[in-house]
């Protein structure tokens, strides 16, 4: 594995936790990492990483599973410093352009005296509502670009 695939997958670390409820839910999280490839016969296909290279676009998918309690949660995922943040595949996410400190949509929250970019993000959440919880497993689904 070269060194950019270990940095990318390195990275991908989710973190689950608990929105204020009075039995907090428990929450287990497995993700994958794909990039996306482009074939003349077959177009756009989704393969596992085993190698990346600079421009690759790169599809993270994270599973939760609720294993019990009650309400909603939110899940957070640091960006590894080597790709850049592109999208979500529901658009209802939170970005952190400063290690998760503060969070805002990506078109309204600035950097310095600028409009942040998708090469500002350093971290992504998504909120789990408790309706949405109750289904009890979901999927969340976000793209960047290998550096």
């Amino acid at each position: 594995m070269n060194r950019t695939v270990r940095a990318a997958l390195a990275g991908f670390v989710c973190i689950a936790s608990a929105a204020p409820a009075l039995a907090a839910p428990a929450v287990s999280l497995d993700s994958a990492v794909f990039v996306e490839r482009v074939t003349p016969k077959a177009g756009r296909m989704l393969e596992p990483a085993s190698e990346l290279n600079r421009g690759d676009r790169v599809v993270y998918v994270v599973r939760w599973y609720k294993m019990g309690g009650d309400g909603g949660f939110v899940v957070t995922n640091p960006l590894p410093r080597s790709v850049y943040y592109q999208g979500s595949a529901n658009g209802d996410e939170e970005v952190s352009i400063d290690g998760g400190r503060t969070w805002g949509k990506l078109g309204a929250i600035y950097a310095g005296d600028r409009l942040a970019t998708p090469e500002d993000v350093t971290h992504v959440r998504w909120r789990v509502d408790p309706r949405t919880a109750s289904r009890g497993q979901g999927r969340i689904a976000y793209s960047a670009i290998v550096r």
